[in-house]
C-alpha cells in the first residue's frame, strides 16, 4: 500500500509526490512570468530552443585549438524576470534530459529578494541531492571540491537558476566536460569562457496570442484577432503580463479583449507593460485580498502555504486558501508541485508588491504581520514535535489545547510536513534573525525547529541544519549580549565540529563556551565546556592538558556535590593517565571511580570501571591482580542485570588468563560468555577489545 502523507487540513497524497528540496533532481515550477515548462504547456521559443540544441553539439574553443575542453560547457539564458527565461531553461532541459544519463539538478542561486544564496548552501544541497554526504560546518571551500568530485565521473544536467553573478556559476561548475550546465540570469556572466548567451525578450505574437487564449477560450480571440495582437502589443509580448491579462479577462466572461486593450491604453505608458496590467488586476482587489496580495511578499523563501496567509492577513486558514486559489486564477501567485498546499509568488511581481507595501502599510503593519506569521510557524512546529510523545501526558494535554487546525492527524504526517516545509522553515529562521526586531520569536522559533527536526528525522540526519540554526541562535546572542544563549550554542556547534574531525576548531569555541558561561554565571556551561575542553585535548594527544582540565571540571562537580558526574570524570581522568602511561595515577583515578559509582548506587558503573581498573593492572604488570579485579567486576555486573556487560567481561577474563598461559580456563570463560550472548554475534564487544589496546599504543606514542 502506497504511504499516505496527511496534512494539516486533512487532505491525503502520495509520499512520492512530495516536493523536492532546493537542489533535487525534478524541476519544480518556473520562476519566471511564463507557464510551467511541462510538456504540452509551453508555448513558443522555437528559434531559441533550435541555437540553444545548437549550441550543445557546436565545437568549443579548446576543441577548435586541439585541446580537451577542461570543464562543462555553461549556456546562459539571459532576460528581464518576467520573460519566460527559467521557462525556457526548464523546456530546454527536458528536451535534452535523455543524453545524461546520471541525471539533472536544479539549483537556485538567488533568494526571492535577489539576495545571492551562499555558494556553501547551494552545494551542499546539490551533494545531498546527488546523495553524497558532507560533514556540517565544512567551509566552502571543502564543499565545492566535494561537488567537483561527485560529479567529475558522472553525466549530469545541471540548471542554475537566477543566478546573480559570474562567480556563483564559477564556483559551481563541473570539471567535467560530459556535464551541461543551463544557467538562468539578468545579464551576461562575464570571466566564464566559451559561454552560449541566448537573450530573450516578448514571444512571437502567434505563440503569445495563444497563451492569451488559453485563459480567455479562442471564441474571444477569433472574433477579434486583431484586439488580441493590439493586447499583446501593449503588453510588450511579455508572458507575465499576458498572464495578468490573460486572468483578468477568464474573470469577465463577458468582456472582450479589446475593452482589456482599451482599458490599459488608457492607463497611459508610464512604467512597464506589466507594471500597467499588474495596476489594473490589483486595482480591482478587495481592500482584505490586496493586503494579503501585499504581505505575502513577506513569506520566507517565496514559498507560502494557507497557514503562512492566513497569519499575515490575521484571518482563517481556510479564507486564506480561498483567496490564494483566486489569486491563482488572476496569475497573481502560482501552485508548486506539492502533495500539501503551497504557493508561490512570481519573482517578477516581487518587486511590486514590495512597493505597494512600502507605500499603503505601516511598518508597525509588517512587524506585527511577521510577528504572527513566526508565532504561526512555532505553534506549527510544537504540534509537530508533541505528537512524537503521546506516551507522555504532558505531550496529550499539549496537543488537545490546540485547535484542529494546528493538530496532524498521526506522526507520519506530522514528519511529512516538516521535510516539505523545511526550505521555508529555514529561510523562515534567517529572515527572523536577519530582521533583528523580533529576537525574541526568533529565539523560540530555532528552538521549536530543532526539537521537531530532532524528534522526526534524528541529530546525525539533520546535523547540517542544525549547524546552521546553531550559528543563527549565536547571532542573536551576541547582538543580544546573551552570554547563557551565547555558552549553548557555542558548546552546540563546537560538538559539531568534535564529531566531524575538526578538533582545533571545537576546542576554540569550547574555549569561548567557557569565557560565556563565566559571564552568565551558568555552572552547567562552565562545566560542560571545562569538560569538553578537556576531551578536545585528549582528542589531539595532549593527555596532560586534558587531565588538568578534567580536574577543573571536577572540582567544580564536587563542590556543587555533582556525585555521578564526579564519578565519570574519575573515570575521564584515568582515561588520560593511562594513555600517557601514568599507569599509577591511572588506578587511583579508577577506583575513585569505583568508590563514586558504589556511593551512588550504580551497579552497572562500578562493574564498568572495575573493568578498565583490571585492563589498567594487566597493563603495569599486575596479572593477578587484575584477575580478582575482572572477577569481582563480572559480580557486579550480575547484580547490575546487564547480560552483555557480563559476557564482555568474561571475554576480557578469557584473553587474560590465555596471556597467562591458562588456556583451559579461558576456554571455559569464553564459552560461558557464548553461552550468555547465544546466536548474538557480539559486534561492540569485540570493538571493546580492539580499545583494549589504545593504551599501549597511546602510550608508545607519547614516549616517542
Amino acid at each position: 500500500m502506497t504511504d499516505q502523507a496527511v496534512g494539516t487540513q486533512g487532505k491525503k497524497v502520495s509520499a512520492k509526490e512530495q516536493r523536492p528540496a532546493a537542489g533535487s533532481p525534478t524541476p519544480d515550477f518556473a520562476r519566471a512570468g511564463g507557464p510551467p515548462s511541462t510538456e504540452g504547456q509551453f508555448l513558443g521559443r522555437t528559434r531559441e530552443l533550435k541555437e540553444l540544441r545548437a549550441d550543445i553539439e557546436r565545437a568549443g574553443l579548446d576543441t577548435l585549438a586541439g585541446r580537451k575542453a577542461p570543464r562543462a560547457r555553461v549556456l546562459l539564458i539571459a532576460g528581464k524576470p518576467g520573460f519566460g527565461r527559467t521557462a525556457l531553461a526548464e523546456e530546454l532541459v527536458r528536451q535534452v534530459a535523455e543524453s545524461y544519463r546520471d541525471g539533472m539538478l536544479r539549483a537556485c542561486l538567488s533568494e526571492p529578494d535577489g539576495t545571492p544564496v551562499p555558494t556553501e548552501r547551494t552545494a551542499r544541497d546539490l551533494l545531498a541531492a546527488l546523495e553524497l554526504t558532507a560533514p556540517p560546518g565544512a567551509p566552502e571551500d571543502d564543499l565545492v571540491e566535494a561537488l567537483r568530485e561527485g560529479l567529475a565521473t558522472r553525466r549530469v544536467l545541471l540548471l542554475l537558476d537566477d543566478a546573480a553573478d559570474a562567480e556563483q556559476v564559477d564556483a559551481l561548475l563541473p570539471d567535467n566536460p560530459e556535464c551541461l550546465v543551463v544557467a538562468v540570469s539578468d545579464g551576461p556572466l562575464t570571466g566564464i569562457s566559451d559561454v552560449r548567451p541566448c537573450t530573450l525578450g516578448g514571444l512571437d505574437t502567434k505563440s503569445a496570442v495563444e497563451l492569451l487564449g488559453r485563459y480567455t477560450g479562442s471564441v474571444r480571440i477569433t472574433v477579434d484577432p486583431r484586439a488580441a495582437e493590439g493586447l499583446v502589443e501593449i503588453c510588450a509580448a511579455q508572458p507575465a503580463a499576458l498572464v495578468l491579462a490573460g486572468g483578468w479577462l477568464a474573470r469577465r466572461p463577458k468582456a472582450a479583449v479589446a475593452d482589456l486593450a482599451k482599458q490599459l491604453r488608457t492607463e497611459g505608458d508610464e512604467g512597464t507593460a506589466l507594471e500597467r496590467v499588474f495596476h489594473l488586476v490589483y486595482a480591482e482587489l478587495s481592500p482584505a485580498r490586496a493586503q494579503m496580495l501585499r504581505l505575502l511578499s513577506l513569506a520566507p523563501a517565496g514559498l507560502v502555504d494557507p497557514h503562512t496567509a492566513s497569519a499575515l492577513a490575521g484571518c482563517s486558514v481556510g479564507a486564506a486558501e480561498s483567496a490564494l486559489d483566486d489569486f491563482v486564477g488572476l496569475g497573481l501567485v502560482r501552485r508548486v508541485e506539492s502533495p500539501l498546499p503551497q504557493y508561490e509568488v512570481p519573482g517578477c511581481l516581487l518587486p511590486l508588491l514590495r512597493s505597494r507595501t512600502e507605500s499603503e502599510d505601516r511598518p508597525a503593519e509588517l512587524q506585527l504581520a511577521s510577528a504572527r506569521m513566526l508565532e504561526r510557524t512555532v505553534r506549527l512546529l510544537a504540534s509537530c514535535r508533541a505528537i512524537t510523545e503521546t506516551d507522555s501526558s504532558p505531550a496529550r494535554e499539549k496537543l488537545a489545547g490546540m485547535p484542529s487546525a494546528l493538530r496532524f492527524k498521526n506522526p507520519r504526517a506530522a514528519a511529512d510536513w516538516l521535510r516539505i516545509r523545511q526550505p521555508a522553515l529555514l529561510a523562515s529562521a534567517r529572515l527572523a534573525v536577519a530582521d533583528g526586531e523580533l529576537d525574541t520569536l526568533a529565539r523560540r522559533l530555532m528552538a521549536a525547529l530543532v526539537r521537531a527536526m530532532v524528534a522526526h528525522f534524528g541529530t546525525r540526519a539533520v546535523a547540517p541544519e542544525l549547524y546552521g540554526i546553531h550559528q543563527l541562535v549565536l547571532d542573536v546572542a551576541e547582538r543580544r549580549k546573551l552570554p547563557r544563549e551565547k555558552a549553548a550554542a557555542l558548546l552546540n556547534l563546537a560538538d559539531l565540529d568534535a564529531r566531524n574531525g575538526r578538533t582545533s576548531e571545537a576546542l576554540a569555541r569550547y574555549r569561548a563556551a567557557l569565557d560565556a558561561g563565566r559571564e552568565a554565571n551558568d555552572p552547567y556551561a562552565t562545566g560542560r565546556a571545562m569538560e569538553s575542553v578537556g576531551g578536545a585535548h585528549q582528542e589531539l594527544g595532549d593527555f596532560d592538558r586534558a587531565a588538568d582540565w578534567y580536574g577543573r571540571a571536577l572540582a567544580q562537580r564536587l563542590a556543587r556535590d555533582e556525585r555521578v558526574d564526579a564519578a565519570r570524570l574519575h573515570g575521564r581522568i584515568a582515561t588520560v593517565h593511562a594513555y600517557a602511561g601514568r599507569y599509577d595515577e591511572a588506578l587511583r583515578s579508577w577506583r575513585s571511580a569505583v568508590t563514586g559509582h558504589r556511593r551512588n548506587g550504580d551497579a552497572a558503573g562500578v562493574a564498568r570501571a572495575l573493568s578498565e581498573l583490571a585492563r589498567v593492572q594487566e597493563y603495569s604488570g599486575r596479572p593477578e591482580e587484575s584477575l580478582r579485579t575482572c572477577q569481582e567486576a563480572i559480580e557486579w555486573a550480575r547484580r547490575a542485570e546487564d547480560v552483555r556487560l557480563r559476557a564482555a567481561l568474561q571475554l576480557r577474563l578469557a584473553d587474560t588468563l590465555d596471556r597467562l598461559g591458562d588456556p583451559v580456563a579461558a576456554r571455559l570463560h569464553r564459552g560461558a560468555a557464548e553461552r550468555m550472548l547465544g546466536d548474538e554475534l557480539p559486534e561492540d564487544l569485540s570493538a571493546r577489545e580492539h580499545d583494549a589496546n589504545a593504551y599501549e599504543i597511546r602510550s608508545t606514542s607519547a614516549e616517542d
